[in-house]
């Protein structure tokens, strides 16, 4: 396995945990629907709650949550939209991204609420 796919694995982890030790119940992890992936959704109160996870081991090229893109929105709000269609949720969605930074020195971990809105 690659290098950035293992550091991904690590970051993802880390995310979960995080959810976790903050009240979160995790509901599914890696949910794909077509080209779609969401990292992990996860329910807290009354709302069902998109992660995209963004791992780096440096912030030199910027912050993780810089490249979270247009298209990876779209395709994330397609997926959700799948996911609630599927199990029958009517709670509200949020989008959320998880930032994280680690290497040897560093294990950051950044919580962005409401990072973006589906339109």
């Amino acid at each position: 396995m690659a290098h950035h796919n293992e550091l991904g694995k690590i970051g993802e982890k880390l995310a979960a945990d995080f959810l976790l030790n903050n009240g979160y119940e995790i509901l599914a992890r890696n949910f794909i629907y077509q080209k779609a992936e969401v990292d992990i959704i996860a329910k807290n109160s009354n709302m069902i709650v998109c992660v995209e996870v963004k791992t780096r081991n440096s912030d030199f090229f910027g912050d993780p949550q810089d490249f979270v893109t247009a298209s990876k929105i779209k395709n994330l709000v397609k997926a959700m939209d799948a996911f609630v269609i599927e199990n029958d949720i009517s709670l509200e969605t949020r989008f959320d991204i998880i930032a994280v930074l680690k290497n040897k020195k560093i294990e950051q971990v950044t919580h962005y609420e409401n990072a973006f809105y589906h339109f």
